[in-house]
């Protein structure tokens, strides 16, 4: 008699995500710890953190600096990721525009690179001045606009080795379009990306009770 196919077991569940996921980014340069948020941009979070779970960022570099010519220098951001390599990348992520988040392109802000909206994968980007162009805008004139970047988390410790990043010598030859003069002439490498534990929160000692009278 035909034997029975026994049915795919399904996947397991993913594991509930904190409000608060701390992710550590070794470079050459130091290390970027950042607290991502989790709460408010969950899709953006979990898939940063699949891609450090699975260590797909080893290796990779940041890239790319954008230095703003107005403004208080430093002004402007760094960029990270894969660089389009297929054999890293996952699917892309739906968008998280600010407007829904509520998380702001601050100085110290990590937020999702892209193309069009919903194209994200692995590529990032953490400012090193506030980037409010970059925050949904709904009276955009474009859809792009619009739509913004998607921040998902604040660097907590090392804004001293991202503006070193910031710093380093750029090419004047690579890169097209936009990004010409914007790409690192020696990519900064990344080491790992990975979880780390947050601290406990202090407690507080307890009042003393009142004296007797």
């Amino acid at each position: 008699p035909a034997q029975r196919r026994r049915a795919p077991t399904p996947p397991p569940p993913a594991a509930p995500l904190p409000d608060v996921v701390r992710v550590a980014i070794t470079t050459d340069l130091g290390t970027i710890t950042l607290d991502l948020d989790g709460k408010r941009a969950p899709v953006s979070t979990r898939n940063f953190l699949r891609y450090a779970e699975q260590r797909r960022l080893d290796g990779t570099t940041f890239y790319r600096v954008m230095r703003l010519p107005w403004g208080t220098p430093p002004n402007g951001l760094i960029q990270g990721g894969i660089q389009g390599d297929p054999r890293r990348a996952l699917p892309p992520i739906a968008h998280e525009p600010t407007s829904a988040t509520g998380i702001l392109h601050k100085a110290g802000t990590i937020s999702m690179a892209r193309w069009a909206p919903g194209t994200a994968r692995a590529d990032f980007s953490i400012m090193v001045s506030d980037m409010p162009g970059l925050d949904a805008d709904p009276a955009g004139t474009t859809p792009d606009a619009q739509a913004g970047f998607a921040a998902f988390g604040q660097v907590v410790e090392g804004m001293d080795v991202v503006r070193r990043i910031y710093d380093v010598p750029l090419s004047t030859t690579k890169g097209e379009g936009v990004m010409k003069g914007q790409m690192i002439e020696r990519p900064v490498r990344i080491i790992s990306a990975r979880r780390v534990a947050r601290p406990a929160p202090t407690q507080l000692p307890e009042p003393a009770p009142p004296a007797a009278k």
